[in-house]
């Protein structure tokens, strides 16, 4: 059975005065499934975890896991350039409660398709959770190829990979490989539409923080047969993507949270720091028809 399929949201970690703000998160969770957001990812890229110490992301992931009481599946991050870290990082989310695991490929150090390999198989065999493996080679330096994830498709609790390579050829070369064996989500919110035509099932979505129901509904619209529904969708909202992504995320999208009332500050922890491209993303959300109370 697949974790969910849908749209996922990669949870953003509202902080004020250098604290994770948890009553802002919990605000947040509800618009989510207010929303009818089909998961939850928390302590992903988007939540910041690489600047959180880890009494922060494991209070960040239990205060989700409690708020949501299994509405909706809670996937946590667990990711590592160190294979025993992330077997750690797998270990207390299971205790923690989570429905699975969000693991991203090792970065820095980077390693071959035969560590690749490996790496997953560890994690995997540590823990009884499925495993969703998340490729981004923008971030990483490492691409994990297409027949690697055939060698990993079907591997005990390997369910499922988030790609977020940006390469079309490389994700329908993905799908004719795996045939079936191995759940792919898009990774990239312009993308869901190519990624569901050739056997996707759903995206793990950062604009599903600002707009979860037209997620949800785009991905549903394509379920239900209405295809060109869900591309006039993907059409209308990826100049709002375009904005979300101005610069590197979470930056831009903690803005338009912002702008919209949902969070009160957009504080970075460094090295990041507050988006640069205000007005540009003021103008994207209003374009998009959302109304934001705050000036740009």
């Amino acid at each position: 059975m697949s974790i969910f399929r849908g749209a996922a949201t990669a949870l953003v970690t509202p902080f004020t005065d250098d604290k994770v703000d948890f009553k802002s998160l919990e605000k947040l969770v509800d618009m989510q499934l207010a929303g009818n957001i089909d998961a939850l990812i928390v302590n992903g890229t988007t939540g910041e975890p690489t600047t959180m110490t880890h009494f922060e992301r494991t209070a960040v992931a239990g205060a989700v896991i409690e708020h949501v009481r299994k509405r909706v599946p809670v996937i946590l991050g667990a990711g590592s350039n160190n294979t025993y870290t992330a077997i750690e990082y797998a270990k207390e989310n299971a205790q923690l409660g989570a429905d699975g695991i969000l693991t991203v490929t090792p970065y820095y150090n980077k390693c071959t398709q035969a560590g690749l390999v490996a790496h997953y198989k560890a994690i995997a065999d540590a823990v009884d959770l499925p495993v969703i493996m998340y490729n981004v080679p923008g971030r990483t330096g490492v691409n994990i190829a297409p027949e690697t994830c055939m060698k990993l498709a079907g591997y005990k609790g390997i369910q499922a990979i988030k790609e977020a390579s940006g390469n079309v050829n490389q994700f329908m070369e993905l799908a004719r490989l795996i045939g079936g064996k191995m759940d792919i989500y898009s990774g990239d919110d312009g993308l869901v539409l190519p990624i569901l035509a050739v056997g996707g099932i759903g995206v793990i979505s950062v604009a599903s923080n600002v707009v979860p129901q037209y997620m949800h509904d785009m991905v549903y619209k394509f379920f239900d047969g209405d295809i060109a529904g869900s591309r006039e969708m993907q059409l209308r909202i990826n100049p709002l993507v375009s904005a979300l992504f101005c610069e590197v995320n979470p930056i831009p999208v903690k803005c338009a949270l912002k702008l919209l009332g949902i969070i009160p500050d957009d504080y970075m922890r460094l090295p990041l720091t507050r988006c640069g491209s205000i007005e540009k993303v003021y103008n994207a959300l209003k374009e998009f028809g959302l109304e934001p109370v705050a000036e740009a």
